[in-house]
C-alpha cells in the first residue's frame, strides 16, 4: 500500500508540473485583441523547423514511404479547424509552397522525449515550452518454455516531463509498471549553435544502437538477445548517473561523438565499484547511411576487468531500413562475440496516418575461453501503426537464450500508445 501510495503521488507530480507552470490568468478581452498571428506563431513553434537528430523516426519513414513524401491530414482543436477567423497555414493557400521538413536518420535516444534542443519556431527562435508525455505497453505472450502458459501484463506505463528553454533542457519521466520508478532525470546545457552540450543525471549511456533507439521507434517488443545479455545480465551500459559530454558537427558528415563517465556497477557483495566509462563516434557519409562504434569500460579509475566494443551500420531507402551491429569484449566468464541484424519496412495504408510494417531480424552470442557457450535467435514480427500515436505488434521469437537446454518459441502481441 506505501508503494502504491508513491507512485501515484510521483505520477500526480508529474502531471501537475505543466499546469502549475504554465497557469496564467488570460481575460477575454485580452483573448479577443490577441493578434491573428499569435495563433500561427504558437503552432509552428510546437512543430516546425525540427533538425536531422529530432526528427520523429515513425513519421519520417511513412511519409519518405508515401508517394512524393504526401502525409495525412492533421487533426487540431475544434475552434482552429471550424472556425472560418482561423489563420489558414501556408500549405492551404493554392500555389503556396510548403516548408520542407528536415528528415534526417533517428536520433540516439538518451531518454524517452524526443530531442528538444534544435526545436525553433517558425522566426528561427529556439522554442520555450514545457509538456508531458506518456506511453502505455500492453503484452500478451506464450512462451514454450513455460508450456505455452499465457501471460498478460502491462509491460510499461511511462510518464514523464521534459522542460525546453534555450539553451537547457530538463527531463524527469518514470515508469510505474517497473519495480525501478525513476527511469531518467537529466538536464542537458548547450551552446547556441547546439554544437556543444554537457549531460548531468541518470540518461543512458552511449554504448550499444540497439539500446540508445527508442523502444517506441524499434519494430521489435524488446531489445534482443544480445543487449539483454550484456546490459542487463553484465551491466554493461543501459540507464545510469553520470556526467556526458557531447560534440556535433553537422558539416563533417553529421559527426557526433559522446563520452562520459558513468555510476560503476556493485560487486557480489555489494559494494558499489568506481566509476565505468562509455563513448560513442557516428557519422552520416550519405542521407542513406549512418555508421558508428561505441565502447563501454567497467572501474576505468581502478583498472578496467569487463569491456566491450560494438561497431554499427544502419541503411535506410525509403520506407526500407536495415541495421547491422557487431560487439567484442570481454565479460566476468569470458571473452565474447555478437552479431545483430534487424530489416523492417514501413508501408503506408491510405491517408490517414496508417501503415504496417513486416520485421525480421536474427542475432547470434559466443562465448569464448574457459566457458564456451553459444546463443542464438531468429525474430519475425508484423506492426500495424498509427501515425505517431497507436501501434499494434504481433511477434514470434525462436531463440537459444542463456540458460535454455534447448531452442524455444515465443509467441507475443502487445498493443501500444502514447501522448506528448
Amino acid at each position: 500500500m506505501e508503494e502504491q501510495g508513491w507512485r501515484g503521488l510521483f505520477a500526480a507530480v508529474l502531471l501537475g508540473l505543466p499546469a502549475v507552470a504554465g497557469a496564467e490568468p488570460v481575460d477575454d478581452a485580452a483573448r479577443v485583441d490577441a493578434e491573428p498571428s499569435a495563433a500561427s506563431e504558437s503552432a509552428g513553434s510546437a512543430g516546425a523547423g525540427e533538425s536531422a537528430d529530432s526528427a520523429d523516426a515513425l513519421d519520417g519513414a511513412v511519409a519518405q514511404a508515401m508517394p512524393g513524401g504526401a502525409q495525412g491530414p492533421v487533426s487540431g482543436a475544434p475552434e482552429q479547424v471550424d472556425d472560418p477567423s482561423a489563420p489558414v497555414p501556408d500549405a492551404a493557400v493554392p500555389g503556396a509552397k510548403k516548408a520542407k521538413k528536415n528528415k534526417g536518420p533517428k536520433a540516439d535516444t538518451l531518454g524517452e522525449a524526443p530531442d528538444e534542443a534544435d526545436q525553433t519556431d517558425d522566426k528561427g527562435k529556439p522554442t520555450q515550452r514545457i509538456r508531458v508525455f506518456g506511453r502505455v505497453y500492453a503484452q500478451a505472450s506464450a512462451d514454450e518454455r513455460e508450456k505455452y502458459e499465457r501471460s498478460l501484463g502491462i509491460e510499461s506505463a511511462r510518464v514523464g516531463v521534459a522542460a525546453s528553454l534555450p539553451n537547457l533542457e530538463a527531463e524527469v519521466s518514470a515508469d510505474l509498471a517497473s519495480k525501478s520508478i525513476l527511469k531518467d532525470a537529466f538536464v542537458r546545457l548547450a551552446d547556441d549553435a547546439k554544437r556543444l552540450r554537457l549531460y548531468a543525471g541518470r540518461f543512458k549511456s552511449p554504448f550499444l544502437q540497439r539500446s540508445l533507439e527508442s523502444s517506441w521507434t524499434l519494430p521489435l517488443q524488446g531489445r534482443g538477445l544480445v543487449e539483454d545479455y550484456l546490459t542487463d545480465t553484465n551491466g554493461l551500459g543501459g540507464r545510469r548517473l553520470g556526467v556526458m559530454g557531447e560534440v556535433r558537427l553537422k558539416e563533417a558528415w553529421g559527426l557526433k561523438l559522446s563520452a562520459g563517465l558513468f555510476e560503476g556497477g556493485e560487486d557480489p557483495q555489494g559494494e558499489r565499484l568506481s566509476e565505468d566509462g562509455a563513448a560513442r563516434l557516428s557519422v552520416r557519409p550519405f542521407k542513406f547511411l549512418t555508421v558508428g562504434a561505441s565502447t563501454y569500460l567497467t572501474q576505468v579509475i581502478d583498472g578496467t576487468k569487463r569491456h566491450a566494443t560494438a561497431a554499427d551500420a544502419e541503411l535506410t531507402l525509403g520506407g526500407l531500413s536495415l541495421t547491422g551491429e557487431v560487439a567484442t569484449g570481454r565479460l566476468a566468464l569470458g571473452p565474447f562475440m555478437s552479431q545483430s541484424v534487424l530489416a523492417y519496412w514501413t508501408v503506408p495504408v491510405g491517408h490517414e496516418g496508417w501503415a504496417v510494417q513486416p520485421a525480421v531480424g536474427a542475432e547470434a552470442l559466443q562465448l569464448q575461453g574457459g566457458i564456451q557457450a553459444q546463443g542464438h535467435a531468429v525474430t519475425g514480427g508484423f506492426n500495424i501503426l498509427l501515425a505517431d500515436s497507436f501501434k499494434a505488434q504481433v511477434q514470434a521469437e525462436r531463440a537459444l537464450r542463456p540458460g535454455d537446454v534447448e531452442p524455444a518459441l515465443e509467441l507475443s502481441l502487445q498493443l501500444a500508445t502514447r501522448f506528448r
